[in-house]
């Protein structure tokens, strides 16, 4: 089987953050595949929207093998298992118990009405761009061909 290295971006604004990160790592795990290396937990304010919960958040490389749509699936079923209704209510973000992104994918580049990889917002959200720059600083963007933190560190501002 061929093994791909992931990166997804993790979330939770409702109840016990913590716990529910946790238990999105251990379901990714044993669902999904190896966790290599895991960011330190960042707190921030939402984005896209306005909330009085601030989110936890947090990167995780892991090596699968599963394609691109299996991942999708695993990752969403993980969410609706934790307690995840649906991403968005009429386009709009609202506050969730896990959200679960792939940011990267290895080298791949795909975009269909279901998926786009890598995360076409990722470069405008900094609570995903510190933790992946931490931990795969030298990473390159596989369209922009920059690495994380090159991206990360134009992005400060």
């Amino acid at each position: 089987m061929n093994l791909s290295q992931v990166f997804l971006g993790l979330g939770s604004n409702l109840g016990n953050r913590q716990e529910n990160m946790e238990k999105a790592l251990a379901l990714i795990a044993g669902r999904v595949g190896d966790i290599l290396t895991l960011s330190g937990f960042y707190e921030t304010s939402s984005w896209g929207y306005k909330s009085t919960e601030t989110y936890l958040n947090v990167v995780a490389k892991v090596e699968i093998g599963l394609s691109p749509s299996g991942l999708l699936a695993a990752t969403q079923a993980i969410e609706r298992e934790i307690g995840r209704k649906e991403k968005t209510i009429n386009g709009e973000y609202h506050d969730r118990v896990i959200d679960i992104d792939i940011l990267l994918y290895g080298d791949l580049i795909t975009r269909t009405p279901e998926l786009t990889i890598p995360h076409p917002l990722m470069l405008q959200r900094q609570f995903v761009m510190r933790p992946l720059s931490e931990i795969a600083p030298d990473v390159h963007h596989p369209v922009l061909g920059k690495t994380m933190e090159e991206l990360y560190r134009s992005s400060e501002g």
